[in-house]
């Protein structure tokens, strides 16, 4: 497998979640192991390479790139969730997409100034749920410079937003 059979995978659907979007599927990337450990291998081999000590994923579909990443790595893994989702004490963020405003947390114990944390993402649009993800953490004193996302569409601009970090995705459109 390589970028681009991958590439070949990903499913497109028209109009969803509202007409005009052309939403770009990962289930298909998920129902095919050779794509899927492609994935995961090439998220273990970049992130390799920085200087990281935690692994965080963004709700929902992040986890599932995440936490076998952060497995291979032998690396924690701290989970960022929509609104209301996580018990205990929280830090929160709002911010807005392409489809509205949302709000995002992460549980405060999980979160330490001696965090070094990569974001992992499926895909990455404007990018605002990374840069609302990764100033969330550094609210709680970690450290985010990276992140990595299997697909991003790059004519959404997605580099602008997140110009001061490092962006590492496997596809972009």
């Amino acid at each position: 497998m390589d970028a681009a059979q991958l590439r070949g995978t990903v499913r497109t659907v028209p109009d969803f979640p509202k007409a005009g979007v052309l939403f770009y599927d990962i289930t298909s990337v998920l129902a095919s192991p050779e794509a899927f450990n492609f994935c995961t291998e090439e998220g273990v081999r970049w992130i390799h390479s920085q200087n990281i000590n935690k692994i965080a994923a963004i709700d929902a579909r992040g986890f599932l790139f995440a936490a076998p990443i952060a497995y291979k790595m032998s690396l924690p893994l701290t989970i960022i969730r929509k609104n209301r989702k996580l018990p205990g004490p929280t830090i929160s963020k709002s911010f807005t997409l392409e489809y509205g405003s949302e709000k995002v947390e992460v549980q405060t114990h999980d979160v330490s100034s001696h965090d070094r944390i990569v974001i992992v993402d499926d895909l990455i649009a404007t990018g605002g749920t990374l840069r609302a993800s990764a100033e969330l953490l550094a609210e709680g004193g970690a450290t985010v410079q990276h992140f990595f996302a299997i697909i991003g569409l790059s004519f959404l601009n997605y580099r602008d937003i997140l110009q001061e970090y490092q962006v590492e995705t496997i596809l972009d459109f």
